[in-house]
Order: structure tokens, then C-alpha cells, then sequence
């Protein structure tokens, strides 16, 4: 493979991700696990994974100015648009093994909560579990909504038939990790949570500003492709585009993707 030519056009930046996936922190995609979480008044919650901050600003507004509310994200340009945004605490840091300032007391949260970040955690989804133990207090809730069993089907197959017709090995660079109800409450339960519940939420969602291809650029380009020259993910791109369009395309030529969440609720246990 090539190497990679770091464009504007493929980078996951703040600009590009306001642009393509906006419907990610959407009022109408948001308003269950918002509704699940009922941030109140004084209290102390963390953001796991909170892109440009638009749902940690609400959160924020809900604890008020007694509570604290705190944005993480493995993303620097992220972060500085939170931070632009009006979200008050916004850091650096992979979720795999947060690392956090002083002023970021572990065991003193009320609730972590992320929404659509999970599931980039494949290489160590229990540290992710192990940096929300080491947050919040002995009863604090852990809520979440991420991408679940069968979450994305067809264009996840098709990424891995371009990439597997190329003579490489898919699996190793397929950056998701979509787990079972069964798979997940099991790893929640041996980190000290109690799963209060959980259940898998099919979604379909319309694609807008670039449909599929978009879409691929911001997701895959720089994750499932990135090892990748331009001038190769831009054909596998098209190898994909091509092959989902007689399921996600309608005759209007509008796209959509079938989402599928992986929402719960759980209790920490034990310290």
C-alpha cells in the first residue's frame, strides 16, 4: 500500500464531522438516551467521547452551576471546538486508558454517559469500563448508546469484500466493535456493573451531505482505509458506493444507513 496523503477532503476533523454527521447529536437521535441519563440539577457527569460538545453543552446546562460536567475526546481538533462551543471542561485522551487532570476526581461522579463513541473502542472495550469505574462514585450510573450487533450492515460487508479482493486481511483493519446484548452486559458484569438494562434499538438513518460516499470519507477513510493511498480508498470507495446503492439508495436518490444501537443503563456496584 501506498502511503497516506493526509487530504482535507478525508480528515476527521470538527468541520467535516459538523458537516457529514450532524444527525450523531440530533435532537430526534438523542432524545432517548438524554432521557435515560436525566442529567439533574448539582450533579457530576462525564462525557465519553464528546466530539464538539454539542450534547455535553446540554448537559452541562442541565447540572447547572452547581454541578460539573466534563467532555473527553481522543480527538484534539474535537476538543478545541468544544471548548470554542462553551463546553467549560474539555480534555485530550483514548477512553482505552483515560488519562485525566488533577482537578478530574476519580470516584466522584454521579454519571458517565456516550453516545456513538464505543464502538471505535476495539483494541480495549474493558479499559473503557475500567476508566468509567475509576470516575464515578459507588452507585453512579454508566449510560450509554453505541453501535451494536448488525449495526451498519451491507456497507461494513462491503468494505470487507473490496478490501479482502485486494489481498488483505479485513479483519485486522476493520476499526468497530459492534458486540451482542449478551457480549456486553457480560463485560459490563465483570467490571462491578449492574446493567439496570439494555437492548438493541434498529435505526434508520437518512445520509444528507455527500450520501454513502460522505459518509465513507468521514467513517472509513482515515480508520478502516487509512493505511491506504487516495487513489486506492477513493476506488474501493467507489467499489462500495456501487455495491450498497441497490439497498440504500432510493428512487429519489436519497441514502440511508441502518443503524443499530446498543443503548443501557448500568449501576456501578463495587468500587
Amino acid at each position: 500500500m501506498a502511503s497516506r496523503d493526509h487530504s482535507s477532503t478525508s480528515d476527521y476533523s470538527a468541520s467535516n464531522y459538523n458537516q457529514t454527521a450532524a444527525f450523531v447529536y440530533s435532537t430526534e437521535y438523542t432524545a432517548p438516551i438524554l432521557s435515560l441519563l436525566k442529567p439533574s440539577i448539582g450533579e457530576r457527569i462525564v462525557d465519553f467521547g464528546c466530539g464538539t460538545g454539542e450534547l455535553t453543552l446540554r448537559i452541562q446546562e442541565a447540572v447547572g452551576a452547581s454541578g460539573f460536567t466534563v467532555g473527553i475526546d481522543y480527538n484534539n481538533d474535537m476538543i478545541s471546538r468544544a471548548l470554542v462551543n462553551g463546553v467549560r471542561h474539555a480534555y485530550a485522551s483514548d477512553l482505552q486508558n483515560i488519562q485525566i487532570p488533577a482537578l478530574v476526581l476519580e470516584n466522584s461522579f454521579d454519571a458517565v454517559f456516550s453516545n456513538a463513541v464505543l464502538h471505535w473502542c476495539k483494541q480495549n472495550p474493558r479499559g473503557v469500563l475500567d476508566g468509567a469505574k475509576r470516575l464515578l462514585k459507588v452507585g453512579g450510573r454508566f449510560v450509554c448508546e453505541m453501535g451494536g450487533f448488525m449495526n451498519c450492515i451491507g456497507v461494513r460487508i462491503g468494505l470487507h469484500r473490496a478490501v479482502k479482493r485486494r489481498g488483505y486481511e479485513p479483519d485486522k483493519m476493520d476499526p468497530w466493535y459492534f458486540p451482542t446484548i449478551e457480549e456486553y452486559q457480560g463485560l459490563l458484569q465483570s467490571a462491578g456493573f449492574r446493567v439496570n438494562t439494555i437492548s438493541l434499538v434498529p435505526r434508520l438513518t437518512p445520509l444528507l451531505d455527500g450520501g454513502l460516499r460522505g459518509w465513507l470519507q468521514l467513517f472509513a477513510r482515515q480508520t478502516f482505509l487509512k493505511e491506504f493511498s487516495d487513489q486506492e480508498a477513493a476506488a474501493i470507495i467507489d467499489e462500495v458506493v456501487d455495491m450498497c446503492e441497490v439497498d440504500m439508495k432510493d428512487k429519489e436518490g436519497n441514502w440511508a444507513l441502518m443503524y443499530v444501537r446498543l443503548r443501557f443503563l448500568a449501576t456501578l456496584d463495587s468500587p
